[in-house]
């Protein structure tokens, strides 16, 4: 389980192949403080199990599922990608209670400077949208971030200036794919009622 806020961002730096999935490795500082091998760690929103820790990175592997579903297949060498270690019982919930299992893939389609704040919008997959409230949660690559407004099927969400720093939102352009996931209470609350 994680909260949203994330803690640093890392390097993507090396991939290889393991089985049907790849190895994924990432450059990091903070994180490592106390990283151990067979943690969950938050890789844009993605739930990893560390599967091995360095002095300056640490790896994951991501089975052919994940790679469907998220992002992780199209990093780059050099991209940068939102990190956070799972919450302790004594964590403060300062963002939601985020999962990190991803529900899908959405679209960047516009990006506005507002002088110092910045405005998203992304095209959500229709079957996600019911779960999207106006002023509800969603985590976008790992941040928790509230819905400003909603579409018939899209979203926007502001993003203040210390949130655009400390994440890789400050990289993002119209057209690029983020991982998303929504409200898991509503999922569940859909599932308790049978619909």
């Amino acid at each position: 389980m994680f909260t949203g806020i994330i803690e640093e961002l890392g390097t993507f730096i090396a991939s290889y192949k393991a089985g049907s999935g790849l190895c994924l490795q990432f450059r990091a500082d903070t994180v490592l403080s106390d990283l151990k091998t067979d943690d969950s760690i938050s890789v844009n929103g993605v739930c990893q199990t560390v599967v091995r820790k360095e002095a300056s990175f640490f790896e994951v592997i991501s089975v052919p599922e994940t790679l469907k579903k998220t992002t992780l297949s199209s990093l780059k060498i050099g991209d940068k990608v939102n990190l956070e270690r799972a919450a302790t019982l004594s964590s403060r919930l300062g963002g939601h209670l985020v999962q990190g299992h991803i529900d899908g893939i959405a679209r960047i389609t516009e990006r506005h400077d507002e002088g110092g704040s910045w405005l998203f919008d992304f095209e959500i997959p229709m079957q996600f949208m019911k779960y999207v409230t106006s002023q509800g949660s969603i985590a976008i690559n790992g941040v928790s971030l509230t819905v400003a407004q909603i579409g018939p099927n899209d979203i926007r969400v502001a993003i203040i200036p210390h949130t655009f720093e400390m994440t890789n939102f400050q990289f993002l352009r119209a057209g690029d794919f983020v991982n998303i996931e929504v409200d898991c209470i509503a999922k569940m609350i859909e599932r308790l009622i049978g619909k």
